[in-house]
């Protein structure tokens, strides 16, 4: 193969020397190397979001931040498994990728998870691109062994699930996931993130896109999630998203620390209202990526959820999903069942995840 790698590097040299940007382009883009306006422009779509709080799903997060990379990146290269309506994986730059016509940045795999989780490892494998690709969290479970396949290999593939919870509703247990974020959470090289609003929606895939050693697993709501208050410094603290978990609000000296991710983290705030009118004092900590967390330095841990305190957790899948955070003092408020089939807000009331149930578990806990 030596004749034909140096037939190749003569060819590419007189390439280089006739188009030097289109060589210098081609080169950032094999080494997987990010545009130089990246982390400028990144940046400034993040604390846009700050400015203008919205109460979306944090699927439309993820497509308002997608819009916005999309710009930055010729490289992505996104799809669906037939979903893209319900996964929101499209943007205003998006080009079908046809047998006919191969330009374009979107392919529609069709109902194939599996296929298109392993492509889309061959692509990452390729280089040159950043594949993303999306289906409903549950049909994670049609594609394990390639999800797997990609954290074994430490890919930079984008995997994007949505309609994370019970908040599917009326679609009942069978497309409700009660145990795949534990899956993924438990995936060696698997960086799996639920952000609870359109702020750590973007921190979200901006970590996913600068990572270069392994896969990430992007996880969103169906339903509309309200943003997090600007309460004193949040949105400055929203950055500390970036570790992981962080303090979204917090009373001196706190009674309770609640933890969660998702939309669970406003319903600790609606709890949060009713436990302070109480007296009790509470800090609130969004807990987007639990691996990421557990990579900071034991400082940084401490100082989000010291050791010995009252720690309470509140997660619309396994309790294993915090239980590691909570601790020997506290408890975790999760699901012990697969889903039934009822509109979403039934299903909260039915199984505890609203402010009152909240409030009921915490002063037990507190007693």
């Amino acid at each position: 193969g030596a004749a034909k790698e140096a037939a190749w590097n003569e060819k590419y040299a007189a390439y280089a020397e006739a188009h030097p940007e289109l060589a210098a382009e081609y080169k950032r883009r094999v080494n997987g190397d990010l545009p130089a306006n990246w982390a400028e422009a990144s940046q400034a779509f993040v604390e846009q979001l700050q400015a203008n709080p919205s109460k979306i799903a944090s699927r439309k997060a993820s497509q308002n931040a997608i819009e916005a990379f999309g710009k930055l990146l010729p490289e992505f290269l996104g799809g669906s498994a037939d979903l893209a309506p319900s996964n929101l994986t499209m943007w205003s730059g998006s080009e079908s990728l046809t047998a006919d016509d191969a330009s374009g940045n979107y392919v529609h795999y069709g109902v194939r998870e599996f296929a298109m989780s392993a492509m889309m490892n061959g692509v990452a494998l390729h280089g040159g691109f950043i594949p993303y690709g999306a289906t409903f969290l549950m049909f994670m479970e049609y594609a394990r062994n390639a999800v797997r396949m990609a954290a074994l290999m430490k890919q930079r593939t984008i995997f994007v699930y949505t309609h994370d919870s019970i908040g599917l509703g009326e679609d009942g247990p069978t497309h409700q996931p009660v145990e795949q974020i534990a899956s993924l959470r438990l995936t060696p090289n698997m960086s799996t993130w639920r952000p609870c609003d359109q702020v750590e929606s973007a921190i979200a895939w901006k970590y996913a896109v600068e990572r270069k050693d392994g896969p990430s697993a992007l996880i969103f709501s169906r339903q509309n999630i309200t943003d997090l208050p600007a309460k004193g410094n949040r949105y400055d603290e929203a950055l500390q998203a970036e570790k992981g978990a962080y303090i979204v609000e917090s009373d001196e000296n706190p009674d309770v620390i609640m933890v969660a991710s998702g939309s669970e983290v406003s319903t600790l705030e609606e709890g949060a209202a009713l436990l302070r009118a109480d007296g009790i004092k509470v800090r609130i900590v969004s807990v987007p990526s639990e691996g990421l967390f557990r990579s900071q330095s034991k400082e940084y841990q401490e100082s989000v959820i010291p050791t010995g305190s009252k720690v309470f957790g509140l997660t619309a899948g396994l309790p294993v999903n915090l239980e590691g955070l909570v601790g020997a003092n506290g408890k975790v408020w999760g699901l012990e069942s697969f889903g039934f089939s009822a509109p979403y807000k039934v299903l909260d009331e039915k199984l505890g995840f609203t402010g009152q149930n909240v409030y009921n578990q915490v002063k037990e806990l507190l007693n």
